[in-house]
């Protein structure tokens, strides 16, 4: 009778550790998923635009944009570089040429290309080189993305109008950057600071980053 308790007991116990959800498992040992897609993004419906921003840690520009009314969601993945699709790990050593990138799915009708760069130099600070608050390295540089020639002179013209206005009180060191292709970020790393609460970095960095660009926003959009 002892020998079947301590069989079914074990059986109980594997079942359980078996059932551990795999998005935890993930987060904890960093593992990949390359095969995550974003079920809500629809890319054949056309009342959809796409913008593509690196200003820092993806996972405080996630939740920065899609505070904004008219944002659909946004993305964290790697762009600006050139390793085909590149892992966290290898973004990390700052070798490839990516930075840590967003993509701003946005209802051009409720929101304008031209506010989401207005929402960029809000949300951190463009005059720092390879660093964005405590986070350094060429994989958090700032670069903002343009797929066409209005978008680019929409950036450039912003950038131009920050400068003479003096109001970073030092030169922006953003990169203006034609966009190429974008590689979405393993499934852990999306919807991280919704996700994740009382992580340290969320609470000690993304929230009040996030706090601090609404007041902003708010009071001069």
């Amino acid at each position: 009778m002892k020998n079947w308790f301590i069989i079914i007991l074990s059986s109980i116990v594997l079942t359980a550790c078996n059932d551990v959800p795999k998005k935890t498992v993930k987060a904890e040992s960093n593992m990949v998923d390359s095969t995550y897609t974003m079920n809500t993004n629809n890319t054949s419906d056309k009342t959809y635009k796409k913008a593509y921003f690196a200003s820092g840690c993806f996972w405080c520009v996630e939740a920065i944009y899609e505070s904004i009314d008219g944002v659909k969601e946004a993305i964290s993945g790697y762009s600006g570089g050139t390793t085909v699709n590149p892992t966290y790990e290898e973004v990390s050593t700052g070798t490839t040429g990516h930075a840590e990138t967003v993509e701003v799915v946005y209802d051009p009708k409720k929101v304008s290309f031209k506010t989401l760069v207005k929402a960029f130099f809000d949300s951190h600070d463009p005059t720092t080189l390879n660093q964005q608050g405590p986070d350094r390295g060429p994989q958090y540089r700032s670069i903002a993305f343009y797929k066409t020639a209005e978008e680019k002179k929409i950036i450039e013209d912003y950038i131009a109008k920050l400068t003479r206005e003096n109001t970073f009180k030092k030169p922006i060191v953003t990169e203006v950057k034609k966009f190429a292709v974008f590689w979405e970020a393993e499934a852990y790393h999306q919807n991280y600071e919704e996700e994740n609460p009382f992580n340290p970095y969320i609470k000690r960095v993304s929230k009040p980053r996030l706090e601090q660009f609404k007041k902003k926003f708010n009071e001069t959009n």
